[in-house]
């Protein structure tokens, strides 16, 4: 028999992007389709015909060697490709997943990846700034050791569903479509233990609490996220593991507020000490660190050192320490105290600047301003 145009079989030009020839496809595969025309050889061969012809040309390379040489371009992608319906439904469960809501191409259980698993853990300040290795005790489901995951006891095995016949599905007619259910007997599984393993009572998997240690890099904060890989939930039928995520809380210092990877830390000194400058020292992630008051500082003042702050987790670069400088005013004064204080005020009208504040203030008493 000879073979048909791919374009013409689908229907569409030879221009049809990817979407117009996956739309064209969906619907001959529905027209066409086995269960819509039970016993109907010609359209079981229109149906082979139309799977043949989506199959080169949804792939740009088959799809550029058919444009260029023809059927001859393609040889084996097209009919020897498929020997029965079964076949073109294993190899589009999408197109047939999205048709009728399962997937065509189910033949018993298919791999699940596991879930994923959350764990809420609260660090130090210390843990956070420097990092560390934390191990972890999680209570968790592990693939049974005595049947591997397979939920059958030692020296048996899982039999065919007789139900399903070992798919996991049954057909149910609605009208002019059939569609397929997780099979009731088996859960969808296309399995049945007659002797299910003793320790995990047939579920292929056990609880049980692990150890598991946790790297935490230097410089994270609250709300950080590490991802464990394969620490999750089994998988179910030999699908992989879930991953764990473990969301960090960090407790605060009492000597610095963090902002970012900065830290900001609170010194009063006096006001004397301000007026003549001071030398002291803050307290930094490593150890005290020296600062220089520089004379005249006004309170408020931030004064920074750079690199003394948190580290940024995964890089060599680092915030910074800002260190607010705070002035205090004294609220008890002794006598001494008071007379040397009037003395500085009394030399301080002496200045230049004090001389024309004085005079500016008695022009403003005589016009009334004051």
């Amino acid at each position: 028999m000879m073979q048909r145009d791919y374009y013409e079989v689908l229907n569409v030009s030879r221009n049809a992007d990817e979407a117009e020839i996956k739309r064209a496809y969906r619907q001959m595969a529905m027209k066409y389709h086995p269960d819509h025309n039970p016993g109907d050889a010609e359209s079981e061969q229109k149906f082979k015909e139309a799977a043949e012809a989506y199959d080169v040309l949804r792939d740009p390379e088959k799809r550029a060697r058919y444009d260029r040489y023809g059927h001859a371009g393609v040889q084996g992608a097209g009919a020897g490709g498929f020997n029965s319906a079964d076949d073109i439904f294993a190899h589009f469960s999408d197109i047939f997943g999205d048709l009728f809501g399962f997937s065509s191409a189910s033949r018993g259980p298919r791999p699940m990846a596991g879930a994923d698993l959350r764990y809420n853990l609260t660090i130090s300040f210390a843990q956070a700034a420097k990092g560390d290795e934390i191990t972890l005790s999680l209570p968790k489901h592990v693939v049974c050791s005595e049947c591997k995951g397979s939920g059958a006891a030692p020296g048996s095995k899982a039999e065919s569903c007789r139900h399903c016949n070992g798919t996991g599905q049954v057909r149910r007619s609605q009208g002019f479509f059939q569609i397929a259910m997780p099979c009731p007997v088996c859960q969808g599984s296309g399995q049945m233990i007659t002797k299910p393993c003793p320790k995990c009572k047939g579920e292929g998997i056990v609880a049980e609490t692990r150890e598991l240690v946790v790297r935490v890099p230097a410089g994270v904060d609250t709300g950080t996220r590490l991802r464990v890989r394969g620490e999750g939930e089994p998988g179910a039928h030999g699908g992989p593991a879930g991953d764990l995520y473990v969301v960090l809380t960090v407790e605060q210092d009492k000597r610095w507020q963090r902002q970012g990877q900065n830290l900001l830390y609170s010194h009063e000194i006096s006001f004397v000490q301000a007026a003549l400058g001071h030398r002291i020292e803050v307290p930094g992630l490593e150890g005290p660190l020296p600062l220089e008051i520089p004379k005249g500082i006004q309170s408020g003042t931030l004064l920074r050192l750079s690199g003394e702050g948190l580290p940024y987790p995964g890089r060599k670069q680092r915030g910074d320490l800002l260190v607010e400088i705070k002035v205090l005013t004294p609220t008890r004064l002794s006598d001494r105290q008071v007379e040397l204080l009037r003395e500085f005020e009394q030399a301080e009208n002496q200045t230049p600047l004090g001389k024309v504040k004085k005079a500016a203030k008695k022009i403003s008493k005589a016009m009334g301003l004051e």
